[in-house]
């Protein structure tokens, strides 16, 4: 059996030397715990399913199969997570690996990083801002799948009548995230 501390180092030093495609552990948050993954590119995913059994496959197809559970390389996620629900933190200053998104998804997901701390915005505005007006459910399937919620503020969109419709997370979380951003609803 290995030692809890060789097994400590092991991870480590797998990570500091560039051995692995992600790097992932699980972190605590008011919202419940977190599935946080890295690439050496920047953070990949964020899940509200802390299993990462349900995690490992999608990762493995999307980023290669050198996936371990080491916590150092998402010390700053995870310092950056804290800032924001502490309330110190208005903007997430990290990189982020979005290559399994395709065109149109990555093209959302950079606006939706636009979208202010403590505002809102609607699938449709979000589709137009896009380029593509008349695709709000499209925007709404990608919001579903976004591979980093939180990070890419997902939350901060809302239905047509700014009422708060569809989140991954559960409505619960979207309305916690919303409630510690200060955002007003219609």
């Amino acid at each position: 059996m290995i030692s809890p501390e060789l097994d400590n180092r092991f991870r480590t030093a797998a990570a500091a030397e560039g051995l692995l495609d992600v790097a992932y552990d699980v972190v605590d948050s008011p919202i419940g715990q977190l599935f946080v993954a890295v690439s050496p590119r920047g953070l990949c995913t964020i899940s509200y399913d802390p299993d990462p059994e349900h995690k490992l496959e999608q990762l493995v197809r999307g980023f290669g199969a050198r996936i371990l559970r080491s916590p150092r390389p998402v010390d700053q996620v995870k310092r950056e997570l804290d800032q924001y629900f502490e309330g110190t933190r208005r903007e997430f200053d990290l990189d982020v690996d979005l290559r399994v998104a395709r065109d149109f998804g990555k093209t959302v997901l950079a606006e939706l990083a636009r979208v202010p701390f403590g505002q809102v915005t609607t699938y449709g505005a979000l589709a137009a801002r896009a380029g593509k007006p008349t695709a709000a459910r499209a925007v709404g399937t990608i919001m579903n799948r976004n591979p980093i919620p939180i990070v890419l503020p997902c939350h901060r969109v809302v239905g047509a009548n700014g009422a708060l419709v569809g989140y991954a997370g559960g409505l619960e979380r979207k309305q916690a995230l919303l409630r510690l951003e200060g955002a007003t609803l219609a």
